[in-house]
C-alpha cells in the first residue's frame, strides 16, 4: 500500500514537489516507486539546468520498466541528489525523504495547476 504524504503537490505523472521558500524539492511519488519496482538508475540533469513544467527532466529505471520523469514545475536546477547516482534504491527505501533535484522557482502560479494529497490520492485510486 503506497503511502501518501500531505503538505506536497502532485503531478499526474507521479512527480511530487516540497515547496521551501522559492525553491521545490522534485521527486516521485511512493505510489510511483511501488508501481516501479527495484530502481537499478536515475537519470538526472545537471546544476543549472532549466526544467519546464510538463517536459522531460531525467529517467528511472527499474528491474522492470524504464520512466521519464516530468517536472511538475519550470525552474532552474540548483542540486541533484547526488547520493542516488551511488544507491537509486534510496528512492525505494524512502520516496518521500529522497528527492530527485532542487530547482529555484521560476514561476511559482504552477503549483496551482498540480493536485494537493487527497486529489492525489483519488487521481492513483482511478
Amino acid at each position: 500500500m503506497a503511502n501518501f504524504e500531505s503538505g506536497l503537490r502532485y503531478s499526474e505523472s507521479h512527480e511530487y514537489v516540497r515547496v521551501e521558500g522559492e525553491y521545490g524539492y522534485i521527486g516521485i511519488s511512493d505510489y510511483a516507486q511501488h508501481a516501479l519496482g527495484n530502481i537499478v538508475y536515475v537519470d538526472m540533469p545537471e546544476v543549472d539546468d532549466e526544467v519546464t513544467a510538463g517536459d522531460e527532466f531525467g529517467a528511472v529505471e527499474s528491474v522492470k520498466a524504464a520512466s521519464d520523469l516530468i517536472a511538475p514545475v519550470s525552474g532552474t536546477v540548483v542540486e541533484v541528489n547526488e547520493a542516488l547516482e551511488d544507491e537509486p534504491e534510496l528512492l525505494n527505501k524512502d520516496a518521500f525523504g529522497n528527492w530527485i533535484i532542487k530547482v529555484q522557482l521560476s514561476d511559482p502560479s504552477e503549483l496551482d495547476n498540480l493536485m494537493d494529497v487527497e486529489a492525489y490520492r483519488k487521481h492513483c485510486e482511478q
